[in-house]
């Protein structure tokens, strides 16, 4: 008996295809870019999760179809997206360096915070609604990885340090490095100025059109190795040539002086001192001492610190600290930049004191005396102190630097400078003397922010103008191609001379000029055998 097999029968019900055109595409990106999350737009407009993927992978072109597409609302999504341009690559990064600089805290909510706020204010200054609003989600906040500021936690990171420590040591036994040979430096805002607020003088300032000195910032480059030599320190402030330095030669400063707008480090402040001031006096140190002329530079990784350190100088070898722990292990954090400010506001009413009317010197008191108070209070810090801030990452190097010890002094040198400004009828207390020690000015307004985003976007567009070079680094591959082919040109010199003295003298002069090159291409195969070890030092 043939049984008939009954027929199944599929119908497919084809979902009704969704043209998403060219208006509907940029308000997706205006609502992505504007912080909304894809799964809220999903659920929102209906679409599948590939295509919201698809046009935000297409944005730029989408973009550039709409600057050709008159009709469209060009203004709103140019205004938008020029604001939040600002926040990812300018002011928002500005301020989040500026209190990672300051040891504030920062967290997921108080940046998003800073976001809504900034944007606001944008907003305002552009006199133009958006249409839309910006909420700064946590979909939003992957703008962190664009700005390369992945730890923004501010507290050390011990499990980064401790095998840090580790292999630092390894590198140091492994190149045979003395004390005198490591060094490092960390640079600190100073506001040479100021006074707490309870003083006459801050008092009596606030009326006056010259209250802003009272805010005046400068930049202090401070450093030395780990045996307790200090070396000259750079500064750097607002004016190139102040009225103070009238009839004065700048090389005869006790103090490297450079200058710029906004008295911050730079990269290329950071090179031309690495090059002109910190290499020619360590080489003449090294001499005095008749030590190998060999650096070991152990370098905090910032906004205005090279990356390219390792490749200015081969008797320079460079480590950088890993990220988040520069609480923990930058050896001039470790007190030694506070007992400077210490010295340097004893040092000042020092010398308010011995004047014959003390409101006259602090009426007075200009860039020129605050060089000379800088080099007596940085004097001041002995090599004693110099070797133990080192302790935590050197302990073998420390001669018996006890951390009571060190606070001691801390206390003795505020006591001190009390005293001394009770002498000169300033009331002042040990918490006036830590605030002031340890004052980094306070957060940067909206105003201020944009301000110094406006003027690094005109610094840069001058640069550009210029045509200024990019940082030079040399590359493996490029430098062995480079060998080969002087090795290809010497051996078609070889067949062509028939003078063999001649082609071996030419060829030794060459292979000698080329020494330096080879030595900094076999420090780089050294550091990419131990590959390991980069993990720390990145």
């Amino acid at each position: 008996m043939s049984s008939k097999r009954k027929r199944l029968v599929i119908r497919v019900v084809r979902k009704e295809r969704k043209i998403v055109d060219l208006e509907q595409k940029i308000a997706i990106v205006r609502q992505y870019e504007g912080g909304q999350t894809v799964s809220f737009m999903l659920r929102k407009l209906g679409l599948s999760k590939s295509t919201i993927s698809t046009i935000m992978k297409n944005s730029d072109r989408i973009c550039e179809a709409v600057k050709g597409s008159a009709p469209m609302k060009s203004r709103p999504f140019n205004c938008f997206t020029n604001a939040i341009a600002v926040l990812h690559n300018g002011a928002l990064v500005l301020w989040m360096e500026d209190q990672i600089e300051k040891h504030t805290p920062l967290s997921l909510m108080t940046i998003q915070a800073k976001a809504r706020s900034l944007f606001e204010d944008l907003k305002k200054k552009e006199e133009y609604d958006y249409g839309q609003s910006f909420t700064a989600s946590h979909g939003w906040f992957n703008f962190k990885m664009r700005a390369n500021l992945h730890n923004v936690k501010l507290s050390g990171d011990s499990k980064a340090a401790e095998p840090f420590i580790e292999a630092l040591d390894k590198l140091i036994k492994e190149g045979n490095y003395f004390p005198e040979q490591i060094f490092n430096v960390d640079e600190t805002g100073l506001f040479w100025k100021k006074m707490p607020k309870c003083t006459y003088i801050h008092k009596e300032a606030k009326t006056r059109p010259g209250y802003k000195a009272f805010k005046d910032r400068l930049t202090v480059l401070l450093g030395g190795n780990v045996s307790g030599y200090k070396l000259k320190s750079l500064m750097i402030y607002l004016s190139e040539n102040p009225r103070a330095f009238k009839n004065i030669s700048k090389a005869t400063l006790p103090v490297h002086y450079r200058a710029n707008k906004k008295a911050w480090m730079t990269l290329a402040f950071f090179e031309d001192w690495f090059m002109n001031c910190f290499i020619p006096e360590v080489k003449s140190y090294f001499l005095e001492k008749r030590i190998p002329f060999q650096i070991f530079f152990i370098f905090q990784n910032a906004p205005g610190h090279p990356q390219y350190l390792n490749d200015l100088h081969s008797n320079v070898k460079v480590v950088f600290l890993p990220p988040n722990t520069t609480s923990i292990l930058q050896p001039m954090d470790q007190r030694a930049i506070a007992a400077f400010k210490a010295y340097y506001l004893c040092n000042t009413f020092a010398k308010a004191l011995s004047a014959t009317e003390s409101k006259t010197f602090w009426k007075d008191y200009n860039i020129l005396h605050c060089i000379r108070n800088i080099a007596a209070g940085w004097e001041e810090v002995t090599p004693q102190r110099m070797n133990g801030i080192w302790k935590k990452i050197l302990k073998r190097f420390v001669n018996c630097f006890k951390e009571f010890e060190k606070e001691k002094q801390l206390e003795d040198i505020s006591n001190n400078i009390v005293q001394l400004a009770k002498e000169v009828d300033l009331e002042m207390d040990n918490e006036d003397i830590h605030q002031l020690v340890e004052d980094v000015g306070e957060e940067l307004s909206n105003d201020d922010l944009m301000q110094l985003e406006a003027e690094r976007v005109a610094e840069e567009e001058r640069q550009t103008a210029q045509e200024e070079a990019a940082p030079k680094n040399f590359v493996m591959k490029e430098m062995a191609a480079a060998f080969s082919k002087i090795n290809e040109g010497m051996q078609m010199f070889e067949k062509m001379d028939p003078n063999v003295a001649r082609f071996s003298k030419v060829d030794r002069l060459i292979q000698d000029a080329l020494a330096c090159y080879k030595e900094i291409y076999n420090e780089k195969k050294k550091q990419i055998v131990q590959s390991k070890m980069d993990i720390f030092l990145k």
